[in-house]
């Protein structure tokens, strides 16, 4: 049982959480593709089975290949579906990258003499994940709370563990890594972009390119609200060009179906690539005109022509993780340099405006005009002095609600979520 819990707080720590495009049935994502009766046959030897992460499987006359293995909760689904059409041996299993919807059923496929396959920065980024997995776990179990119910307080370390992660591959690569099964090539590049470690595959014979996470219907997640290392912006241009130069018929993202004919790869993957190009440049430009980054978050937005929706990823959030990880967490004020933070202010600001309910009030207008954002900031600051204010109490419940209600965006969705839940727990302990 202790394992059991262990390996999903795992999950929890890693898993990339792209709903957009998975028909999720409500906000439990282990959910995606539970309906499934059949795998998709993208080609008469290519199948998939639809998951919150899919897994693929290629078939040959020596064998077979498993790219991406989902969710541990979806993996023995997958591996049904999948053996439906073909119960050969797995020769080797291929994952694009490290994050637990991809990684969850390796165990499962995995058969003597299987060759597990992945780019060798995959084991820094796994160490990486397993090293803050408490905080990972707990950032995604508020975010997702239905994959977590019942164990989202266990198992947090106690200590710092840097390198405890077990690594389940056993070829890793550098640039390129090619081998041969049934007659069939397989091409397994570098191509980092949403992780370090992300690969991309490349079967010449059926001119299909399997490319991970660095595609998706909706503007990438380049920051992820749970925090992640720098996801760099012209990563995903380059990687994003050399599949186009391959000049796909089929291409396969992990996260929702595949898109087939070069003509339509090369629109679509053109302007998501052009999208994240835009927004990059943008950023750059403002930071040497010396704008501020809440400026630039406002200011950014993408022309009607590269509009690929915020579904998932949004500008905002890019142009703040672009500034930011290019030079870092200072923005030039001096006051930013100390450790005593600017809420601890607030509580003597309240006092000076005349208590928690003034404040309450002010926050209360922000809402009536509908400056959303504006009374929640009013209404923290006002519970950084009253904690239990009624008033400010109510008015935070009534912002959430309304921008949760009005967002589009799963992640921003599921955080208000999360504050809505926080708030209601303090009124309800008044």
């Amino acid at each position: 049982m202790k394992n059991i819990k262990l390996n999903f707080v795992l999950l929890l720590s890693c898993i990339s959480f792209p709903i957009f495009a998975q028909q999720l049935t409500g906000a439990d994502p282990t959910q995606a593709g539970a309906n499934q009766t059949e795998a998709v046959e993208i080609t008469d030897v290519i199948f998939q089975a639809n998951g919150f992460g899919n897994s693929f499987m290629v078939t040959t006359p020596a064998g077979n290949v498993i790219i991406d293995t989902s969710l541990v909760t979806n993996a023995a689904r997958h591996k049904e579906l999948l053996q439906a059409k073909n119960d050969g041996p797995v020769k080797y299993i291929i994952i694009t990258h490290a994050h637990g919807d991809h990684t969850g059923g390796i165990n499962l496929w995995r058969e003597e003499g299987t060759e597990v396959i992945a780019q060798e920065e995959h084991v820094e980024f796994v160490n990486y994940q397993y090293r803050l997995r408490g905080l990972f776990g707990q950032r995604n179990a508020a975010q997702f709370p239905g994959l977590a119910a019942g164990i989202r307080a266990r198992e947090i370390p106690d200590g710092v563990d840097n390198y405890g992660a077990t690594i389940q591959a056993t070829i890793l690569f550098d640039q390129e890594y090619r081998f041969e099964l049934g007659g069939i090539e397989f091409v397994v590049m570098h191509t980092p972009g949403e992780t370090y470690d992300h690969l991309s595959v490349w079967i010449p014979e059926y001119k299909a390119a399997f490319v991970g996470d660095n595609y998706y219907s909706s503007f990438p997640n380049m920051y992820t609200l749970r925090g992640t290392k720098p996801r760099w912006a012209l990563d995903y241009v380059n990687s994003l060009n050399r599949i186009l130069a391959l000049e796909p018929e089929i291409l396969i993202p992990s996260h929702g179906q595949a898109v087939h004919g070069f003509n339509n790869i090369e629109t679509s993957v053109s302007r998501y690539r052009d999208a994240i190009l835009y927004v990059h440049d943008e950023t750059v430009k403002g930071m040497n005109q010396g704008k501020d980054v809440y400026t630039l978050m406002d200011e950014i937005k993408l022309p009607s022509d590269l509009d690929i929706g915020e579904g998932y990823g949004t500008i905002a959030w890019t142009v703040r993780g672009i500034y930011e990880n290019y030079i870092g967490w200072f923005d030039g004020n001096p006051s930013s340099m100390f450790s005593t933070p600017p809420s601890d202010v607030y509580p003597d600001l309240v006092a000076l405006a005349g208590g928690a309910e003034s404040v309450a009030e002010l926050a209360q207008r922000y809402f009536s005009q509908s400056e959303f954002e504006r009374a929640l900031h009013a209404a923290d600051i006002a519970l950084k002095a009253d904690p239990q204010n009624e008033s400010a109490l109510n008015v935070r419940l009534e912002a959430l609600q309304s921008l949760a209600d009005q967002s589009e965006n799963s992640n921003e969705k599921g955080w208000l979520q999360f504050g809505i839940r926080q708030t209601e727990a303090v009124a309800n302990d008044r």
